[in-house]
This record gives C-alpha cells, structure tokens and sequence, in this order.
C-alpha cells in the first residue's frame, strides 16, 4: 500500500501510569493525555515525533514478558527500535539514570550499533545508530 507513510504510535501496555510515565519522561517523552478511553490509554510524544500510547491495563502480577522471556516463541511485536544519532551517549545517560542495558552495544555487519533495554513492565526498547551516523 503506497498510501502508508509512516508509523502513527506504539501502543505499549503497562501495569500503572505513574512508573510508566516516570520512565518514558526518562527517555525525553512527554506526557499528553490520559487516561482516555474504554482501555483506557495514556499518549506521550518525544520531541522527535515518535508517539507512544500506554494501553493502562497489563497485569501487575506478571513477572515476565511472554514474547522475550519464555521458551515458547509466541507471535507478536516484541520490541520497539529508537533511530539514535549517538549510542555512546545513549549508553552514558541509561547508566546515569541508573537503567540497566539489557543487552549490547552490539555492533552489526553493516556498521550499525544497537543496544537494549526494558521499562519497568519488561517491555523491550532498542536504540539503534544507524551505519552512516
């Protein structure tokens, strides 16, 4: 479909807004609204443009994310990636808040550079630096 031109958001589902938004704002995300809606959601937007919405209704007695943390490889999206202009500055600041790198920095083929980490849910956010950056 040509008509696609872009991603709109990433609905991300989570236990409870305050530590949610606490961590997003971490990561330079702004609250805009919510909750709102029958889920019900709460939006944020980084000043890059990038929009999340955190669907408020995960279970808080769940101790593990089912798509990353099993044996079993159950379908499903299992993590966002974040375009980055700079991953060791990316790598200083999680270390100053204090928020472990799950995994990386891992240099790929091509020149490009990634590493992850989860929010407080176990939901898994990649920050990539693309080859020619």
């Amino acid at each position: 479909m040509k008509e696609i031109s872009g991603i709109n958001h990433v609905g991300i589902r989570v236990a409870d807004l305050e530590k949610a938004r606490d961590f997003y704002e971490q990561l330079g995300f702004e609250f805009i609204v919510g909750p709102i809606g029958p889920e019900p959601v709460a939006i944020m937007e980084h000043p890059s443009g990038v929009n999340i919405n955190l669907i408020l209704n995960a279970d808080s007695g769940i101790t593990e994310n089912i798509l990353m943390d099993v044996p079993e490889k159950y379908p499903g999206y299992t993590h966002v990636a974040l375009d980055v202009t700079n991953i060791e500055a990316i790598r200083v600041a999680l270390k100053e808040m204090g928020i472990e790198i799950t995994e990386g920095p891992v240099t790929l083929p091509n020149g490009g550079i990634m590493l992850f980490i989860r929010d407080q849910d176990k939901n898994v956010i990649e920050f990539h630096q693309n080859p020619s950056q």
